[in-house]
């Protein structure tokens, strides 16, 4: 063909002999490659390394966000589990505090920490563990006081003397708010006594359960060999410390009926319950306990008081000291020398969280002392890591999800408008504690002793418990906080229709202030959502806006609510914990329909700001991924986890909350906002049908 085609140009040129030379044109180029376009950028905020691309996220979405994380990330030797979230910001604040302690410690605290010397010597003490090694005469000393017990009288004396150290056997003594009158702190009786986490784990039947048991019993014998009894004689004191301790137990509420706050009431008063409860001493008991003239008094459960009655009718004197003893014990470990400290790290890592290591002491030494002078290590805290701009973004975050749950309200058919109403009084009146107290505690009764922790220890339980039982007849402090600044938590407060969002949460993966907004609002937004919600949950909905046990719902109202929670139920129900465990969707019930509504609200929050706003929309797009991904892998990522396998059979049990996978998948597979965000398709297992759907707020 290429010969043809010369042949046919000569003839051409020999027929043209004046025209010049026509050039021969060049051979075709194969068509250059398009270069690939680069990735977008991941949006900041977001965990790349995290991601698993493997995995289909309309089918396992924790998997999607998560599984790198999880595959990749070693759980650290003295941890039960550890997480993206809570955990590894807990250990950067450790860090934070550390360096403020031993500052402290050395007399070179950071300027302006209140109590500095306390704070110093309370840590000093801790750390010192030669002194430790030198407290088991204080202790034997204090034990021969505090279990001498030849009568009732002396069992009430006894009791109380310990109560008032924060130590607890046979029942627990605080004060709360009236449920009927939240304006007013009245003293409460609760039920206590045990030494195991759960009244379950006394009386279960199956075979880890009865494991346990004979593995806590020979943990109780351990300690009564190390206080100095025969073997023999210490296997026998254990038996006795379960036996009390499991007919306790048979009297307890389970954990689940707990929930229900109107079971938790009854205004017995003083005068009742010495009708109801006449063996024991109760003006001894109370005198002893630091509450002489205490007379306002809930008793949480009366019929387990009547088996205290019992118990002290029917066991004989000796069999006290043992159980005395073993509460006493159990409750200052950390300030005993290391044989006591080996033996409760071997029975709790081998039973109960499955670590392979032991708490550094420098580690229990700070949280000893944040719990201890929370108030006080917070302000130098405070100073190094949040600082005023964090409250104010909070603040506002907080008011955007609000305005996102009134709005909310109108959406909801289910509810009529008498209870719509209520219900917007209540979120309306909301009290947003955020970073840290307007007003800090005062620790000057605290006394502080450098040369002996055990006494530092008990003093300040001793301290806290005073504090606490001050309250009683006194009305409502509304600025006080339950929790010291640093905590990485949040919480609901129904009685003072409160939201706290402590210093130690605020921070990243939570909160990140080089985050995209969207990543922020699936994170910390949906905290913030979270606690709104739990105003509205199955135990806060029966609370009003003052904080008050009062049925604001009507009836029609209150029967739809229970439909759609029941919903919730059945299905974490459906999912396993771990092993044969499954989720227990009665217990998780308040938390389940939180994370549900949190993560709606916070969604809703975010896009009504976007189109508010839309020189912020444009700052979030051309990542990755869209606004609305963003938001769903901020809130994945800050719930990705891995447990220890003794550790998560134990939150399965005891956790109102869910396990972080299901907290992940749970709610998105209720969520068409999630669906529409990754175009998930019908049949697709995080597309819950429409009959199985479940939606509260």
């Amino acid at each position: 063909m290429r010969k043809a085609l010369l042949a046919a140009c000569c003839l051409v040129v020999s027929a043209c002999k004046t025209a010049e030379p026509t050039p021969t044109p060049p051979a075709p180029q194969p068509p250059q490659e398009q270069p690939a376009p680069a990735p977008k950028p991941l949006p900041p905020g977001l965990d790349g390394t995290a991601i698993n691309e493997q995995a289909n996220p309309c089918e396992d979405f924790y998997e999607y966000a998560c599984g790198n994380w999880v595959k990749n990330t070693e759980i650290p030797a003295d941890r039960p589990r550890w997480s993206r979230g809570f955990d590894s910001i807990a250990a950067r604040n450790e860090e934070v505090l550390r360096e403020l302690l031993e500052a402290s410690s050395t007399g070179k605290a950071a300027e302006g920490t209140p109590y500095a010397q306390k704070l110093g010597d309370y840590y000093g003490a801790c750390m010192d563990e030669a002194q430790l090694e030198a407290s088991l005469p204080a202790l034997k000393a204090e034990l021969a006081k505090l279990t001498a017990v030849k009568n009732a009288k002396d069992l009430a004396q006894v009791v109380g003397t310990l109560h008032a150290r924060s130590v607890f056997p046979l029942f627990h003594l605080g004060s709360n708010n009236d449920l009927k009158d939240a304006s007013q702190v009245i003293g409460e009786v609760d039920q206590g006594g045990l030494g195991l986490p759960d009244r379950d784990y006394y009386l279960k039947d199956d075979e880890k359960s009865k494991g346990l048991r004979t593995a806590y019993a020979e943990h109780l014998k351990n300690l009564f060999v190390l206080l100095g009894e025969t073997p023999e004689q210490a296997a026998k004191s254990a038996a006795t410390v379960l036996e009390t301790e499991t007919a306790l137990a048979k009297a307890s509420l389970t954990r689940v009926e707990r929930r229900e706050p109107k079971s938790l009431y009854h205004r017995l008063e003083r005068k009742g319950l010495k009708t109801e409860v006449p063996a024991f001493a109760w003006d001894v008991y109370f005198t002893a306990a630091g509450a002489k003239d205490l007379q306002t008094l809930n008793v949480t459960h009366p019929p387990f008081f009547k088996e205290v009655e019992r118990l002290v009718k029917t066991a004989k004197p000796e069999t006290w000291k043992p159980y005395l003893t073993a509460h006493y014990v159990l409750s200052v470990v950390p300030a005993l020398p290391k044989a006591f400290q080996a033996e409760r790290f071997r029975f709790t890592s081998q039973n109960l969280t499955g670590a392979k290591e032991d708490v550094p002491r420098w580690k229990k030494c700070v949280r000893f002392t944040n719990n201890a002078l929370g108030e006080a290590l917070a302000q130098p805290f405070i100073t190094k890591t949040f600082g005023a701009e964090g409250k104010t973004t909070t603040q506002q975050m907080v008011v955007e999800i609000e305005k996102s749950f009134e709005r909310n309200l109108d959406t909801l058919a289910w509810m009529d408008a008498p209870t719509r109403e209520q219900a917007l009084v209540k979120v309306r009146k909301i009290a947003n504690k955020i970073g840290y107290p307007d007003k800090w505690r005062n620790y000057d009764a605290l006394k502080v002793e450098r040369g002996s922790f055990l006494g530092s220890w008990v003093n300040a339980s001793a301290f806290e418990q005073a504090r606490q039982l001050a309250k009683i007849g006194k009305p409502v402090d509304k600025d006080e906080w339950i929790i010291p600044p640093p905590t990485v938590n949040a919480f609901y407060n129904p009685a003072l229709n409160e939201i706290i969002f402590p210093a130690g949460i605020l921070q990243p993966p939570f909160f990140n202030r080089e985050a995209t907004a969207p990543v922020n609002f699936g994170a910390m937004g949906m905290v913030v959502g979270h606690e709104i919600t739990h105003g509205f949950d199955d135990e806060g909905r029966q609370f009003d806006a003052q904080g008050n046990l009062r049925d604001w719902w009507t009836p029609e109202s209150d029967k739809a609510f229970r439909e759609r929670v029941a919903c919730v139920k059945e299905q974490y129900d459906g999912y396993t914990a771990i092993d044969e465990l499954k989720v227990n969707g009665a217990l998780t019930l308040g938390e389940n329909v939180a994370d549900l509504g949190g993560l709606k609200l916070a969604h809703a929050a975010m896009e009504a700001w976007l189109t508010r706003d839309p020189e912020a929309a444009k700052q979030v797009s051309g990542y990755r991924y869209t606004p609305s991904q963003q938001f769903f892998l901020g809130y994945a990522q800050s719930w990705c986890s891995k447990y220890r396998d003794p550790f998560a059979r134990q939150m399965a049990m005891v956790d109102p909350h869910s396990p972080p996978h299901w907290r992940v998948n749970g709610p998105v597979g209720n969520l068409k906002e999630f669906q529409k965000a990754f175009q998930c398709q019908e049949g697709a297992k995080l597309v819950r049908p429409a009959a199985q759907r479940c939606e509260v707020w």
